[in-house]
């Protein structure tokens, strides 16, 4: 800082401008180009205090290129999501929330001019137009892209500052019955049986019951083998794809009680060979949950299912009834929600405890069924 005897400052410079205000100006560290403070100051001592703090900014490695937050929001976040290793769904999604809810908003903003109040206006506006999930999902990947701006350098902080607004309380979801199960089983479309006592009794998602093929049946053991799931493109296109953990590979042992089912949806129902698709759609195409829906809703109804139950919620009985009895880790493994190595997922099955939940299950089955009460 310039004293009173006219000494020259060691970092930069101020000037006075015809304006009247003061300009502070210092060499670029990256490139030793001349450069001035992003702003001007009302008096000499606020310029050569500006110019002090950037010094310390640049000697602690701090000091951030106010032009590299000019960048427009749109184009890098374009060039995030191209950066992003990300499976072709999870990439359609990505680029769904960002055209829809974050690209109106913040498209044309220069990254630095992005304040957490803005964010905040940004957020109450979505939640008056769409639902919370929604707007969870967009804060979450604004966050991201905003965070790697802060690694790259181009913003100093993440204006992303809101208190709880990457996540919300799920509704409770409701729990149907053994006796309900096989209500909507046996009111639904004789194809689709096997669909509903698969999905509540051993926990599967739709889409890794829709991407089962024959070979993944084992009759002899009651078990079936997860190796993949069905996803479907907003285009409409299906695939399938690779588990998003080692976990998503397993095995899951089914109900023996449900081997009679089993065995007559493989002979009615079922695609041809090995690599046929155990569920398919009347047409012989591959089930779409999208037009499945109506079969499930109709049958809900027949069966006089009054909650609004979602096929998925099935999952959710699943993992309710089997968590009698089974340890932690051994839900886990068999929903799929572990990470452990494939070898200690077949040596959970060598064990036995999955046999064990499936047994348990079985005996609601029969509970429910009255066959105990038969048997004796």
């Amino acid at each position: 800082m310039a004293n009173s005897q006219g000494k020259r400052r060691r970092f930069g410079s101020v000037r006075k401008l015809n304006s009247g205000r003061w300009q502070a100006r210092y060499r670029d560290p990256n490139t030793g180009q001349l450069r001035s403070a992003e702003e001007t100051y009302a008096t000499k001592t606020d310029a050569e205090v500006a110019l002090t703090h950037i010094e310390a900014d640049i000697t602690r490695g701090q000091w951030n290129d106010p032009d590299a937050g000019k960048v427009h929001f749109g184009e890098y976040a374009t060039a995030w999501l191209n950066d992003r290793k990300l499976a072709a769904r999870s990439r359609e999604r990505h680029e769904s929330v960002i055209r829809l809810h974050l690209l109106p908003t913040f498209g044309e903003r220069p990254l630095s001019s992005i304040t957490t109040a803005q964010v905040r206006s940004w957020r109450t506006a979505c939640l008056t137009r769409t639902g919370e999930p929604t707007v969870v999902k967009a804060y979450q990947i604004l966050r991201a892209i905003l965070n790697t701006a802060v690694d790259d350098e181009l913003i100093r902080r993440n204006p992303c500052r809101i208190k709880g607004a990457d996540r919300y309380d799920v509704p409770e979801r409701p729990v149907l019955t053994v006796a309900e199960v096989y209500a909507v089983a046996d009111a639904i479309t004789p194809r689709y049986r096997l669909l509903v006592l698969l999905a509540a009794f051993t926990g599967l998602r739709f889409g890794e019951l829709a991407s089962l093929r024959r070979r993944d049946v084992d009759t002899a053991n009651a078990a079936l083998m997860v190796r993949r799931s069905q996803a479907e493109m907003q285009t409409g296109a299906l695939f399938d794809k690779a588990p998003k953990s080692d976990a998503g590979v397993r095995p899951v042992a089914f109900p023996s009680e449900l081997l009679p089912d089993v065995k007559q949806h493989l002979d009615c129902f079922a695609g041809s060979g090995r690599d046929g698709h155990v569920f398919v759609g009347p047409q012989g195409g591959r089930l779409r949950r999208s037009n499945f829906r109506d079969d499930w809703i109709k049958a809900r109804s027949k069966a006089k299912i009054t909650a609004d139950v979602h096929f998925h919620d099935l999952r959710h009985t699943g993992n309710t009834l089997a968590a009698s009895g089974a340890s932690l880790r051994e839900l886990m493994t068999r929903m799929g929600h572990s990470t452990p190595r494939a070898a200690l997922i077949y040596q959970h099955m060598v064990n036995g405890r999955d046999r064990e939940i499936a047994d348990r299950l079985g005996s609601m089955i029969r509970k429910a069924r009255g066959d105990d009460d038969v048997a004796s």
